[in-house]
């Protein structure tokens, strides 16, 4: 039946080539209002957060030696968390340890930190990255998938497998990985998937059939392909957070970090470069960013809440706003029949076969056409 109605609806929902106005508009509203009023939205909370003891902790964070996932990392550190540091630059991370060791050897702290590579535009990369991690047969507690990129106004790249560059960093390499560490994240549960997000997703728009944005529909440009990638990820992650079941101990989520001080205002529509010039103390620095991300790793009402998501049947995943609180995506993210489409053709595209989730919580052994086949451990 679920099948039948899929395809009833699918002619329909093909007829939507893009955002409506209303959508479109309401979306550059929600980012211009975050932009405008975040800081003071956000002003009731620390800076840097202060975070409960997390001494038993493991956390994997990718991109975690510049921005925000520079701060995530060093601060969950200090708190007292075992750190993967994946990362493409190693010997940026491995300087970065030795600074923060430095630092916390005078206050008696002796963190527990250590690189991993992984390049995220590269699928075989990602798979290898997951491989030896799940051989160590350790508990993984908390994966963060951070690392993103907005290549502002440059060309339309595509990685070496095939895929254009913002939908492969910013989504498909992180669903491979979230898919593959599920042995890893059962046996530390529970556990968490933190997915960085951003407001953008608010003016994406996918189209399952075209997520290289190649067909000619639209026209390509570096904000349609970060904004695009972002949504992929929310509505991926909604149906991820579905077919775990409660008993996994596995909660998926997705955070926004806020407007944060980058270079991405450049790409960005001649008013609101002017609101980036004309008003610097309302925009996030990278420690400020890095709070909601902190908050979804580690508060220990999270997974309740992901669980009480999932018991209702909400649409979508557990979404956590810059100011650390519960918030609603984008209305296209709550388009249902597309999130599943995402979902299929994101699984087609980074080589899992569409039972491998269930497979995987069942102890099973999933092949993936990129890296060696995976084992479950």
């Amino acid at each position: 039946m679920a099948t039948t109605s899929f395809s009833s609806s699918n002619d329909e929902a093909s007829k939507k080539q893009c955002l409506g106005w209303i959508e479109w508009f309401r979306g550059w509203f929600y980012l211009i209002y975050e932009m405008l009023f975040q800081r003071i939205m956000a002003s009731h909370l620390d800076n840097p957060m202060l975070l409960p003891p997390i001494n038993d902790l493991t956390c994997i964070v990718t991109g975690s030696t510049s921005g925000i996932g520079l701060q995530i990392a060093r601060q969950l550190a200090q708190a007292g968390a075992h750190v993967v540091m994946a990362v493409r630059n190693t010997k940026a991370a491995q300087q970065l340890i030795e600074k923060w060791s430095a630092d916390s050897a005078g206050l008696g702290i002796a963190l527990n930190v250590e690189v991993m590579a992984v390049d995220l535009l590269s699928l075989d990369s990602v798979a290898r990255f997951a491989e030896a991690w799940n051989a160590r047969s350790a508990p993984l507690h908390v994966l963060i998938n951070n690392a993103g990129i907005f290549s502002i106004r440059e060309p339309q790249k595509f990685s070496k497998d095939g895929y254009e560059e913002h939908l492969q960093v910013n989504h498909l390499a992180p669903a491979l990985l979230s898919i593959l560490l599920l042995p890893s994240l059962i046996r530390g549960s529970p556990s968490r998937i933190v997915n960085v997000n951003s407001i953008m997703h608010h003016v994406g728009f996918v189209d399952a059939q075209d997520m290289n944005v190649t067909s000619g529909k639209r026209k390509y440009s570096s904000v349609i392909g970060y904004s695009n990638s972002k949504l992929a990820q929310v509505m991926f992650s909604s149906v991820l957070h579905k077919r775990l079941p409660a008993e996994s101990g596995v909660s998926v989520l997705c955070v926004s970090p806020g407007i944060v001080q980058t270079n991405v205002a450049r790409d960005l529509p001649k008013y609101l470069q002017a609101g980036y010039r004309l008003i610097p103390y309302f925009i996030f620095n990278a420690q400020e960013g890095s709070r909601s991300t902190l908050f979804a790793a580690t508060d220990p009402q999270i997974s309740e809440y992901c669980e009480l998501l999932k018991a209702d049947e909400w649409p979508v995943c557990a979404f956590i706003s810059q100011e650390c609180r519960p918030a609603n995506p984008s209305e296209e993210a709550h388009n249902t029949q597309t999130s599943y489409e995402v979902w299929e053709k994101t699984l087609e595209m980074i080589g899992l076969p569409s039972d491998a989730v269930e497979k995987l919580i069942e102890g099973e052994d999933v092949k993936c056409r990129y890296g060696e086949e995976h084992k479950s451990n």
